[in-house]
């Protein structure tokens, strides 16, 4: 059974950092989570999305001593704006999960425990090179001229202490097994053979805490006071404390009962971009079979955002702020130009100008202006037309088709390749020249049925516009709207 035949579909982005604002970025791979979810809840599933903030770790920890507040003070005060996202970008998300929630805390207290319990977590000295932007370790083959290759500008930390280790050596078979039996498991399959390649080479215990008075901003090791959990071992847990493990699971007899979601939804679909790569597919899934629970059923991996085609940074000044372009031009525009221009799994460029060159072209002179041509048209001669609600049987095959490999802008094109071909048609035969009203109904019908099932099927991608096309084109009389969908800029 593939995860489209699925009555229950669980989907989850990563949780980003608080210690800087949502950027574009995130921003993309919370609209592709979403677009995932939508189209399933549309097809007939239980859909449960979560999303939410990773609120522990040095880097937070460093911000909020540099603000001179408290850390939680601090992460109280980051968090709610990541949450503002899902009006800004029209999300449709279940559960906004913060790693600081106490029900989180109890979570990955108890997931060590099971961790510890199956021998696979030991104590030693050791020494590290760490790259705080990535909070990971790293080694010698990873750097370049000595340097995180994500984070040149930054000095690697070296450090000599005492932690608590994963014993990851343990589990390179089982996860080779893993990838082996699910040729799907992680997409594209560039990005499964990546993971492969790292597993094949050998696997290094990693590090899973931190001492106490080095680092205090962390979830405490269960019977060790001086240690807090490494930032990477709890975040992970959210994926499936947000669903209520492991208070409502069947092994926690006697547990006070939580809303639990797990047994219904796990295992799920994670969307992360390509710098977790080795985090959700590796790290999570051999933890997750430390802990006695099964793997997620498949990640997704997508690429980078660029800016003008170089890395964004505030120190070059190429950010781009995504609630900057909604107040701009709406959200479904942002929306669109996130699924059709950037591809789904390779970096995509954003810069205003090629945004507003798409917006232009594909909304405003594309969608728009046909609808509103049509539309008046049809007003104008009084015109009784007949159309039906998903009518296009192959058109929805197409778009569950390219949903299925995840691949947003391909859907998206097939969706304005019948538009491009409805405006041909309307060009060729000029409606608007003809006097015989048979004619002009012949010519216009079955352009409005066009216009009325692309609209049904983009629903998951541009829900709003959608959402207004439907209404237009489903009312006893089909009229043009005042201001039209997408003003020329």
């Amino acid at each position: 059974m593939t995860i489209i035949d699925m009555p229950n579909f669980y989907i989850t982005t990563t949780l980003p950092y608080v210690n800087a604002d949502p950027h574009i970025g995130f921003a993309l791979e919370i609209i592709q989570a979403d677009v995932i979810a939508r189209h399933r809840r549309k097809a007939g599933d239980n859909v449960f999305f979560n999303t939410g903030t990773d609120e522990h770790g040095l880097k937070i920890y460093q911000k909020a001593i540099a603000a001179k507040k408290d850390p939680q003070a601090y992460v109280d005060e980051q968090a709610p704006r990541f949450d503002k996202l899902k009006s800004a970008l029209n999300l449709s998300y279940d559960a906004f999960i913060r790693t600081t929630d106490k029900n989180h805390v109890k979570a990955a207290q108890e997931f060590w425990k099971l961790c510890d319990k199956n021998g696979d977590i030991y104590k030693k000295n050791y020494k590290v090179k760490y790259c705080v932007g990535c909070e990971l370790e790293k080694t010698e083959s990873e750097l370049i001229d000595g340097r995180c290759p994500l984070h040149p500008d930054q000095e690697l930390d070296a450090r000599e202490e005492e932690n608590y280790f994963f014993k990851f050596s343990n589990y390179q078979d089982k996860l080779l097994k893993l990838y082996k039996d699910n040729p799907r498991f992680v997409v594209p399959d560039w990005r499964l053979n990546e993971i492969t390649k790292f597993v094949e080479s050998g696997l290094e215990d990693f590090s899973i805490s931190r001492l106490k008075e080095k680092m205090p901003w962390g979830i405490s090791v269960p019977g060790d006071e001086e240690h807090v959990m490494y930032v990477w071992f709890d975040a992970l847990i959210n994926y499936i404390s947000t669903l209520g493990w492991p208070f409502g699971a069947k092994a926690a007899k006697g547990r006070p009962q939580a809303e639990n979601n797990f047994e219904q939804f796990w295992p799920g679909t994670q969307v992360a971009g390509k710098d977790n790569l080795r985090q959700q597919s590796a790290m999570w899934q051999v933890m997750l079979m430390s802990a006695g629970l099964p793997p997620s059923r498949q990640i997704m991996i997508h690429g980078f955002i660029t800016s003008g085609n170089q890395k964004m940074s505030k120190s070059v000044g190429n950010v781009v702020n995504p609630f900057a372009i909604v107040e701009k031009y709406g959200t479904d525009a942002l929306r669109y130009y996130l699924l059709a221009e950037i591809p789904p799994f390779e970096d995509g460029d954003f810069t205003l100008e090629k945004f507003e060159q798409k917006y232009n072209a594909d909304l405003a002179n594309g969608l728009g202006n046909l609808v509103s041509r049509v539309s008046n048209l049809i007003e104008q001669a009084n015109l009784s037309v007949k159309i039906k609600h998903g009518s296009n049987k192959k058109l929805k095959k197409q778009i569950d088709d390219k949903m299925k490999e995840f691949k947003f802008n391909e859907a998206l094109e097939v969706l304005w390749a019948v538009l491009r071909s409805a405006d041909e048609t309307l060009a060729k035969e000029k409606p608007w020249a003809m006097d015989d009203e048979k004619k002009k109904k012949k010519i216009l019908e079955p352009i409005a049925q066009d216009i009325l099932d692309a609209a049904q099927l983009l629903e998951p991608f541009l829900p709003q516009t959608a959402e207004k096309v439907i209404a237009q084109f489903t009312a006893k009389q089909i009229k043009k709207q005042a201001g039209g969908l997408f003003p020329r800029f």
